[in-house]
């Protein structure tokens, strides 16, 4: 019997969720719980912190409405002091530093990473992002689908290119470089392809976008063109594949019963396009519909086997499901 492999997942959700502390002990409902985890084979994952937009909805291809510095804050805090809390009752391992990750997997314990979803916690001087990285941040993205300080987050459309709206701003520039100096990785996913390509030419670190798709596939706002695809390769970067039915399937559609076979077909897309080396998964559990068949975390083996199915050999799947986050946020952190 072939061993179970262990999955580090690129992006969720889960403890800005209202039950999340019950994290520990089992949620009832939700995609993440540490018994499901470790019934999945689920050793690692980038915990989000996001502040949702206070509110309706947008209408479809209209970013949400900027957010406040204080809303923010509030979020971001707690969820980190959520995650450091879980650290220090021994259920997670909080990962700084390269090497975290891999001892965190020898020891039996869940690695997480720290991260922003939308970085409207931080003051365009920076100064919050000091206390941040002290607190254990490592992961950051700029954005999340709406406008603030550093950038322009890309809108929910479909059909749509990702080319939705201007790059970084002064300010983003400067968050950039200062993650990259602090070893605080940048996640592109949420940002219009301007705002990509801005990030791409200061060259600072391999490129990530931990819960994207791929374009070619499904033409949905969110996802990645293949010539982004190319500039992540080109990086040393990586594509977290996302669960969202939404960004996988050719309609768009919010179908739960999406097969698994089209998250593996996004996978076996930016493996042929760049290199296995280069695609890892990316769930967005708690945040996005997700194909009932996965059903949550402890569904996992059912995707590893269906990825293997698209043509992966096993160390190419030990790539896909933890080498690469490993060798990418090792860089990113270096």
């Amino acid at each position: 019997m072939r061993p179970m492999l262990t999955v580090f997942d690129g992006h969720n959700d889960t403890l800005t969720r209202e039950d999340a502390d019950r994290f520990a002990t089992g949620r009832e409902g939700g995609h993440i719980d540490l018994p499901r985890a470790r019934a999945g084979g689920l050793g690692g994952g980038i915990f989000a912190a996001f502040t949702a937009t206070p509110g309706d909805e947008p209408p479809p291809g209209e970013p949400a409405a900027p957010i406040g510095q204080d809303l923010a804050a509030g979020v971001v805090t707690r969820t980190i002091g959520r995650l450091l809390a879980l650290e220090r009752a021994g259920h997670v391992a909080v990962a700084r530093a390269p090497g975290d990750l891999d001892a965190a997997r020898e020891a039996g314990v869940l690695a997480a990473v720290a991260h922003i979803e939308g970085a409207e916690a931080v003051d365009p001087g920076l100064h919050a992002l000091e206390l941040l990285h002290a607190a254990g941040l490592r992961s950051l993205g700029p954005v999340w689908s709406r406008p603030n300080a550093f950038a322009h987050g890309v809108p929910f459309a479909y059909p749509s290119s990702p080319d939705t709206g201007p790059g970084l701003t002064p300010a983003g520039r400067r968050l950039v470089r200062r993650c990259a100096e602090l070893g605080i990785a940048v996640d592109l996913s949420h940002l219009n392809e301007a705002g990509f390509w801005d990030v791409a030419g200061l060259e600072l670190a391999p490129l990530i976008a931990s819960h994207s798709g791929a374009h070619a596939l499904c033409p949905a706002s969110r996802n990645l063109t293949d010539a982004q695809l190319d500039a992540i390769g080109a990086s040393g970067g990586l594509v977290g594949i996302v669960y969202a039915v939404a960004f996988l399937r050719a309609d768009g559609a919010e179908d739960p019963d999406t097969p698994l076979e089209a998250i593996a077909a996004h996978v076996r897309h930016v493996a042929d396009r760049i290199g296995a080396e280069h695609v890892a998964l990316g769930s967005d559990f708690d945040g996005a519909m997700i194909p009932r068949e996965l059903g949550d975390a402890a569904g996992l083996p059912k995707l590893l086997d269906a990825i293997r199915a698209a043509g992966f050999g096993e160390d190419e799947m030990e790539l896909i499901a933890w080498g690469n986050w490993r060798r990418v946020l090792e860089a990113a952190w270096a």
